[in-house]
C-alpha cells in the first residue's frame, strides 16, 4: 500500500492570531444585515431551505430545525466545521482524537455514525463504504459559509436513505457576496498554523466568481499519561465558485469545485500471533480528493421553479490497514409549482453512480474489493393549505432503488397549526431507512487472536476471531413521531420545544453468540470463529429538546439549549443464521464479551441496552454596540478548541 510522504514543517512562531481584511465589498454591493442587529422576530423569519426543498421562514417550518449563521460562526472562535456544529442543540459532537470526530443527532453516536445525512451546497457527503461521514475531509473557508441548517429528525421523504435521525445542510455564500479579498492567518499551541486566502471579483455585469485556498497544521493531543497521542494533522485545499444571472432571464447558473490533500498520524492496534497477541502500529494516512458541481435554475413568474444539478466527486484515502479510491457521479432534477390555489407540488428525480476500488490488508478486507453501484430515486411532496394562515398539511414520499435491498419507500406527513403569528404548533409522522453499506455486507475484520485453550480447544494453537459482513443484511428502519411548539413570548424572548419518539427495527448488531467455527488449514492460525453482523436489534428512543433565545439588552444575546434522550434497545431475534452455538457441532461457542474480558452488565431477559442521557448548553454573546466595526481587525486566543479536545454534547 502507498504511504504518506513526509509532511511540510509545522508553523512554530510565537504569535497567537492575526486576521486581516484585504478589501471591502465592491462598491454598490448590498451588505447583508448583521445578525446582531436583528430582532428575535427577524431571526425567526430567517429563510431555510432544507425542510421542504424550498425557501420558507424558520418560524413556520414544520420540523425541528436550527440555523447557525455566519455571525455565529465568526464569534464562536471555531476553526473547523465539527467545532461549529457544537452550537446546534440536539447534536452529539465528540472529538475522538486530533483529526477524527463522531457526530450524530438523537443517539447512536460513533466514529462510524450512519444515521445522519450531511450535504454541502447540495452535494452529499455520505460515504457508502460505511454509511457515514469522514469529517476530516469536510472543510471550506469558514468565512464563506452563509449558514448551516440542522434538522433534528428524519428527512428521508425528501433527501432519501440515511437521513434517518437528521440532516445537516452546509450552504456557502453566493460569489456576489464575497467580492474583494480576504486573508486570515494564525498560530497557537494546538493550532500550530492555519490560514486562508480568498479573492472575489466580477467577470461581467451579471457574473461573479471567487477563488480560495486554505491550509492548517494541528498538533498531537495529549494522552492521560502525558505522552503525545501521535495524531497530528496537516491539510490544504483550494476551490472556486462562479455564479451568473442575467436580470432579464429566468435562468441562473452556478459552477463550483475544489480539491484537497492532507496527512494525519494515528496509532492502530491490530491482532498479532505473538504474545500478548496484539500490537500497536504507527498508521499514518493520506486523504485527497476533488469535486465539481454545476446547477441550472429556472424561476417562473408564477413562483414555480425548476433546477437541474449534477456533480462529480473523487476521493481517496489510504493507510496501512485499508485504502479506498472512490468516484461518484450524481444528477438530480427538481420541479416546484402551484397545482391549485391551495396546493403546491414539488417532485424530483435522481441518479447516482458510485465506483470504488479498495486496497485490503490482513486486518481489514472486503470481498469483492471493488464495486459499482447505482441508486435511482424519485420524490413527491404535496403542500396543502387546509385553512389560510391556520392549518397546513404536507404529505410526501421518497422512492429509491439500490443494488443492496432493491426498492425502498420513505413516506412522511406533517401538520402545521399557526393560531397566532407568534405561536406555531407542528406534528409529524415519518418513516426512514438506513440502507446497507459495503461494510455491512462485504467486510471481514480480524478482531483478535487468542490461545486455543481459551476456547476449550486443544492447547498450543491459536484461534482467530473475525467479524464479517452479511450478504442478507437488510435496511435499518425507523418510524418517527414528533411534535413541536415554537413561540416568541416577548420581543426579547423566544422558545422552541420538540418532543419525539423513534421506533427502530432491524438495527445492525454483531451477536455475541451464533458464530461459525472452522478449520483454516493455516498452521499459524488453525482455528477460526467468524461472527456475522445482522439485523437483530430493535427498540425505541424518546426525549425532548428545548431551545431558548433571549436578547435582554441591545448588546447582549443568550441562547440556552437542553436535550433529554433515552434509548431502550433490545434483541429482537437470534443471529442472522437463526441459530445459537456452533453450526458444525464443534467445541462450545465462545462469548466475545468473555474473550475481551468485558463484564456482563445486569439486564432483563432479551434486553441489550437502556441508556439515558442529558445535555445542556449555553451560548453567551456580549456585543459591542451599534458602533462595533464590521469585522475585527485582530483578535487573540489561546489556540484551545471550543469544548476541549475530548468533550462531547
Amino acid at each position: 500500500m502507498r504511504h504518506p510522504q513526509p509532511r511540510p514543517g509545522r508553523f512554530r512562531t510565537p504569535a497567537i492570531l492575526a486576521a486581516i481584511l484585504l478589501a471591502n465589498p465592491a462598491p454598490g454591493q448590498a451588505t447583508p444585515a448583521k445578525i446582531t442587529q436583528l430582532s428575535l422576530e427577524q431571526l425567526l423569519e430567517t429563510e431555510v431551505t432544507s425542510v421542504s426543498k424550498k425557501s420558507e421562514p424558520l418560524a413556520t417550518a414544520a420540523s425541528a430545525v436550527f440555523v447557525i449563521n455566519q455571525e455565529d460562526i465568526r464569534r464562536s472562535g471555531a476553526t473547523s466545521i465539527p467545532e461549529v456544529l457544537r452550537m446546534a442543540p440536539g447534536l452529539q459532537v465528540a472529538r475522538i482524537d486530533a483529526n477524527k470526530w463522531a457526530i450524530t443527532s438523537r443517539g447512536f453516536n460513533a466514529f462510524s455514525a450512519n444515521k445522519l445525512l450531511v450535504l454541502m451546497d447540495g452535494r452529499t457527503l455520505y460515504n457508502p463504504l460505511f454509511s457515514g461521514v469522514l469529517w476530516d475531509t469536510q472543510d471550506t473557508v469558514l468565512e464563506d459559509i452563509e449558514r448551516i441548517e440542522v434538522i433534528r429528525g428524519p428527512g428521508a421523504s425528501l433527501w432519501g436513505a440515511n437521513a434517518v435521525n437528521g440532516v445537516i445542510n452546509i450552504i456557502t455564500k453566493h460569489s456576489a457576496d464575497t467580492q474583494g479579498g480576504l486573508l486570515t492567518a494564525g498560530t497557537g499551541s494546538e493550532e500550530q498554523g492555519f490560514g486562508s486566502v480568498r479573492h472575489g471579483a466580477k467577470i461581467n455585469d451579471h457574473t461573479t466568481y471567487r477563488v480560495y485556498g486554505k491550509t492548517f497544521s494541528r498538533d498531537d493531543l495529549e494522552l492521560a499519561d502525558g505522552n503525545e497521542a501521535s495524531d497530528d494533522w496537516y491539510q490544504w485545499r483550494g476551490g472556486f465558485r462562479v455564479d451568473s444571472k442575467t436580470p432579464d432571464s429566468p435562468y441562473s447558473f452556478t459552477i463550483q469545485g475544489g480539491g484537497y490533500n492532507g496527512y494525519s498520524d494515528a496509532t492502530t492496534n491490530i491482532p498479532s500471533t505473538t504474545p500478548p497477541f496484539s500490537t500497536d502500529i504507527y498508521n499514518p494516512s493520506n486523504v485527497r480528493g476533488a469535486d465539481l458541481l454545476t446547477r441550472l435554475t429556472r424561476k417562473g413568474k408564477d413562483d414555480s421553479e425548476m433546477s437541474l444539478q449534477a456533480y462529480y466527486d473523487r476521493e481517496r484515502s489510504n493507510d496501512r490497514v485499508l485504502g479506498d479510491d472512490r468516484s461518484t457521479a450524481d444528477i438530480e432534477f427538481q420541479h416546484r409549482f402551484q397545482a391549485t390555489s391551495k396546493q403546491e407540488l414539488t417532485w424530483g428525480l435522481g441518479f447516482r453512480y458510485t465506483h470504488d476500488v479498495l486496497e485490503n490488508s490482513r486486518t481489514i478486507s472486503f470481498d469483492p474489493a471493488g464495486t459499482s453501484d447505482v441508486l435511482l430515486s424519485a420524490f413527491i411532496q404535496d403542500e396543502i393549505t387546509l385553512v389560510d394562515d391556520l392549518f397546513r398539511l404536507t404529505l410526501g414520499s421518497k422512492f429509491e432503488h439500490n443494488d443492496f435491498t432493491g426498492y425502498e419507500v420513505q413516506p412522511s406527513g406533517r401538520l402545521l397549526f399557526t393560531p397566532h403569528k407568534h405561536h406555531t404548533f407542528w406534528t409529524a409522522v415519518s418513516q426512514a431507512v438506513r440502507t446497507p453499506s459495503q461494510a455491512d455486507r462485504d467486510v471481514r475484520i480480524s478482531s483478535s487472536i487468542v490461545p486455543s485453550e481459551y476456547l476449550s480447544l486443544p492447547p498450543g494453537d491459536l484461534a482467530e476471531i473475525t467479524i464479517s459482513g452479511n450478504k442478507e443484511f437488510e435496511s435499518e428502519k425507523l418510524t418517527a413521531y414528533e411534535i413541536g411548539y415554537r413561540t416568541r413570548v416577548h420581543e426579547k424572548l423566544a422558545f422552541d420545544l420538540t418532543a419525539f419518539l423513534n421506533d427502530y427495527s432491524r438495527l445492525r448488531t454483531i451477536p455475541l453468540a451464533g458464530g461459525t467455527f472452522s478449520f483454516t488449514g493455516d498452521p499459524a492460525l488453525p482455528y477460526r470463529f467468524d461472527y456475522k453482523d445482522g439485523n437483530t436489534m430493535a427498540g425505541n428512543t424518546h426525549g425532548f429538546e428545548l431551545v431558548a433565545d433571549a436578547n435582554p439588552l441591545e448588546w447582549w444575546r443568550l441562547q440556552l439549549a437542553y436535550t433529554f434522550l433515552r434509548m431502550d434497545l433490545r434483541e429482537s431475534r437470534p443471529g442472522p443464521a437463526g441459530k445459537r452455538g456452533c453450526r458444525r457441532g464443534k467445541p462450545p461457542q465462545p462469548d466475545l464479551a468473555a474473550i475481551h474480558d468485558e463484564p456482563e452488565p445486569q439486564r432483563h431477559p432479551g434486553h441489550l441496552a437502556a441508556v439515558c442521557g442529558q445535555s445542556a448548553h449555553l451560548w453567551h454573546r456580549q456585543l459591542c454596540g451599534a458602533r462595533r466595526p464590521d469585522r475585527l481587525a485582530g483578535s487573540a486566543g489561546s489556540g484551545t478548541r471550543p469544548g476541549g479536545p475530548e468533550s462531547a454534547r
